[in-house]
């Protein structure tokens, strides 16, 4: 079997035991790279060279005896809005087209502290500002599942090649289901961490107040051992938590006999299909054969999430991409006659159009008269979301929902109508609003064959909670085989 299709928790066995080096792993990918990536366009950047030296600097340490982590030598694929020294990092767009970042984002260092292997950077919607990575100013990823379809978005690069075995394993982040909802079209494991949980130093801020980086893999313990790599507090970000973080790869513990799984009846009405009803209740049933409870809950809000949402994130972004207008760094226009002129054809040549809309956006709702009326009205209801939960976590241990109320669509199908592609997201924005942890896995496949997942989310910081939940699935149903495309 081509290295490639192996998971990063059987690689790292395999690298342990020296049956295989990190270097024939890396090329193993890289070929793998070479002969899908012209298709699905999953990568802005491939560092075959760079791979190949700290592939060979890992096998070097080995041969000397050293003690090295899980992680160490797997090949991993960085979405392209966490800074990584020395390598191209865009967001996926004109603004930020040549920036080479000068320092690494927190989770890069930790990385490379565990010895990882960097493929390269990840294609993405422009600035994560999207659910098709159709919005980004290179090109257009692919699912690899079906090539006329979407990957999802805005880390549908990140999960297409882990779905194509272009990776390993990838990061992404997560501002409003970005990690999940692709995961589910590609039929991968995604994890958007509880807020706090893992620094934001060095992610491009889209939102600073709901935006996580979190991992996807092809296996949970894959998706676990990642997290546990990334996972901690920083001095750089204040946000971020100081608690303690076990090695939840190695914590895993399958059994769910005795696990309340709360099913709220607003993740299943309207607007979501039938196959994705039916497979997602399908593996409740599932659940309830290992011994789990079902539970049924309410969470009340949720019909107003979507819009307090796009609220609160506009607003961030409205403030946070501020600082692109041509004057320290990034794109800056040609032909302006002053200041003003400089700012204003910056942004209108170096942003694309959904990044402008959600500018345009979170101005207005910020501004002088609508403040109240709009931010404000969503902060409250972010509040009364959070309380939903909680009181929800009261009859149970676990949520268990559709991860996106369709599968993947066709490129080009609903980017002229931003409400249908913004209700991409409403199953996940939820989890984004109350800071919680959520983690999707594969539970089936439509009749078009492509994959639907499902969605566990937590109370804050019970990552092990969903690792042993999620794990108890996979193990049942006998992996995740739809996993490579």
């Amino acid at each position: 079997m081509e290295l490639y299709r192996l998971t990063a928790t059987e690689l790292s066995s395999m690298l342990a035991d020296k049956k295989v080096s990190s270097a024939e792993i890396t090329r193993s990918v890289l070929d793998r790279i070479a002969a899908r990536d012209e298709e699905i366009g999953a990568y802005l950047t491939v560092d075959a060279d760079g791979a190949l030296k700290q592939a060979a600097a890992v096998d070097e340490k080995r041969m000397q005896g050293e003690s090295l982590s899980p992680l160490a030598g797997i090949p991993l694929g960085i979405k392209d809005n966490i800074c990584t020294r020395g390598l191209r990092t865009t967001c996926a767009s004109r603004m930020l087209e040549n920036f080479v970042p000068p320092y690494n984002a927190t989770v890069i260092e930790k990385l490379l502290a565990q010895d990882y292997v960097c493929l390269g950077t990840l294609n993405m919607d422009e600035f994560a500002m999207g659910s098709s990575t159709e919005n980004s100013y290179f090109k257009k990823t692919r699912n690899p599942h079906d090539l006329e379809r979407v990957p999802g978005g805005s880390s549908g690069g990140s999960a297409a090649a882990v779905a194509a075995g272009e990776a390993i394993a990838a990061l992404g982040s997560d501002t409003g289901g970005s990690i999940r909802q692709p995961a589910s079209y590609c039929g991968i494991v995604g994890l958007k961490p509880t807020y706090g949980s893992v620094s934001r130093y060095g992610l491009v801020a889209f939102a600073s107040s709901l935006d996580q980086i979190g991992p996807m893999g092809r296996s949970v313990s894959d998706v676990a051992m990642l997290y546990s790599a990334i996972c901690g507090k920083d001095p750089h970000d204040v946000t971020s938590v100081r608690r303690e973080y076990p090695a939840f790869d190695k914590a895993i513990n399958p059994d769910v006999k005795g696990l309340k799984i709360g099913i709220p009846a607003e993740y299943f009405g309207e607007g979501v299909s039938d196959e994705v009803k039916t497979a997602v209740m399908n593996a409740a049933r599932e659940y309830e054969k290992l011994g789990a409870q079902l539970v049924e809950i309410s969470l009340p809000s949720t019909g107003y999430a979507l819009a307090a949402y796009y609220i609160i994130a506009s607003a961030e972004a409205s403030s946070n991409l501020a600082r692109f207008d041509g004057v320290k760094y990034g794109y800056r226009a040609s032909g302006y006659k002053n200041l003003e002129e400089l700012y204003e054809k910056t942004r209108s040549e170096g942003f694309g159009a959904e990044v402008k809309r959600r500018i345009m956006l979170g101005t207005y709702v910020l501004s002088s008269g609508y403040y109240d009326a709009y931010y404000k009205k969503a902060k409250f209801t972010q509040m009364l979301i959070q309380e939903h939960f909680r009181k929800a976590f009261e009859s149970c241990d676990v949520i268990l929902t559709p991860t996106a109320p369709d599968t993947a669509f066709k490129i080009g199908e609903n980017i002229n109508d931003q409400i249908k592609m913004y209700m991409n997201d409403i199953l996940t924005v939820t989890v984004n609003i109350a800071g919680l942890p959520a983690i999707s896995i594969p539970c089936g496949t439509d009749s078009k064959k492509l994959p639907i997942g499902c969605q566990l989310i937590g109370a804050k910081f019970s990552e092990q909670t969903l690792f042993n939940t999620a794990a108890a699935y996979e193990a049942h149903v006998g992996g995740f085989d739809l996993a490579l495309a």
